[in-house]
């Protein structure tokens, strides 16, 4: 049977994973609703606005649950990440709760088109900065620059991020949430000239995930050398990048060919195989060349009494939220942007 500690950094890594899946498009439909154009520009936005509305809240539970179970299960490797990377992380906080109030401003006041817009503005911009933010912290941690010695960053609070692979890897977050948010809207859409609008966006944007993934590798040689190694090495590695340009590719296709169902299962899948292969690239480190996950993890019985509350809180949660995507994606509630 498998450690404590593996089997709960297989539950953060499946969180972190929808998390990217489901909140990782609502920010790209944040991007999108900034670069909205063209003589359907208002109805882009709206049915930006109507895909997020039912779920855009609830989405945030499997970040706030990476956060408890990191806190909880490996309190060192927290310690360490919200000591010497407390700015990028403060700046994702802040983009989190402005992206969240200026969205509801925005639903609710609609007597002035002018002040509306402007809570847009913060609402998409927001949208953009955030998974920025999200994807330099993951960069941060995979970098190995991190080094906390009782309680102070050694580095500095701008070294550890600060850094072209984090950045990067900043990017290419981003780039993979406006895809995703592309081939997600194409579905949503039922008029076939929104359709065709997000079907280009999701082709372009494709190009440019691929385009980030390069960068990011590039990058990661000097930024990052032991996960650029980890992503050459003969094994598992290999399966999951060989299994994430397949799913690239059947995405590309379907989206030509316009099935746009079998599109979003295979972007999905695209993004879970990233994920997955960079943690699989980062084993056994929880904070690379710093931190196993061994010497971050609480004790035993801290472990299995977490892994048993998630379990049941599973239990409740799926369909929980089932319930509320067939309340709400079957019905006729739209939000206006006048």
């Amino acid at each position: 049977m498998p450690s404590p500690q593996i089997i709960l950094t297989l539950i953060l890594m499946a969180s972190l994973t929808f998390y990217a899946l489901f909140g990782g498009a609502d920010y790209g439909g944040g991007v999108w609703d900034l670069l909205a154009r063209g003589p359907r520009q208002r109805e882009q936005r709206e049915l930006i606005a109507n895909a997020i509305t039912p779920v855009w809240e609830a989405n945030h539970v499997w970040l706030i649950l990476v956060i408890v179970l990191l806190f909880s299960g490996f309190p060192l490797a927290f310690a360490d990440v919200t000591t010497a990377l407390h700015v990028p992380l403060t700046a994702l906080i802040v983009g989190i709760v402005m992206r969240g109030s200026s969205f509801i401003f925005r639903a609710y006041h609609t007597g002035d088109y002018r002040i509306q817009r402007r809570w847009g503005l913060i609402f998409a911009v927001a949208s953009t900065i955030t998974p920025i933010c999200l994807g330099i912290v993951v960069g941060a941690i995979s970098s190995g620059n991190m080094v906390v010695s009782n309680g102070i960053s050694e580095n500095g609070f701008f070294d550890p991020w600060l850094g072209w692979f984090p950045l990067m890897v900043g990017f290419f977050a981003l780039s993979l949430f406006v895809f995703l948010a592309a081939v997600f809207l194409t579905l949503e859409a039922q008029d076939h000239l929104l359709q065709e609008d997000f079907r280009k966006r999701a082709l372009l944007s494709g190009v440019a995930v691929a385009a980030m993934a390069l960068a990011t590798f590039l990058t990661a040689r000097h930024g990052a050398p032991d996960i650029y190694r980890g992503l050459l090495r003969p094994s598992i590695v290999w399966v999951v990048q060989g299994a994430t340009a397949i799913c690239a590719c059947v995405a590309f296709i379907c989206l030509l060919a316009r099935r746009y169902k079998a599109a979003r299962v295979a972007a999905m899948l695209q993004i879970t195989c990233i994920l997955w292969g960079w943690g699989v690239s980062q084993a056994p480190y929880l904070l690379q060349g710093k931190m196993t996950i061994a010497e971050a993890a609480a004790s035993p019985s801290v472990l299995w009494a977490l892994i048993g509350a998630t379990g049941v809180g599973v239990i409740l949660l799926f369909p929980s939220l089932w319930y509320l995507l067939s309340l709400f994606k079957t019905g006729d509630e739209h939000l206006p942007l006048h």
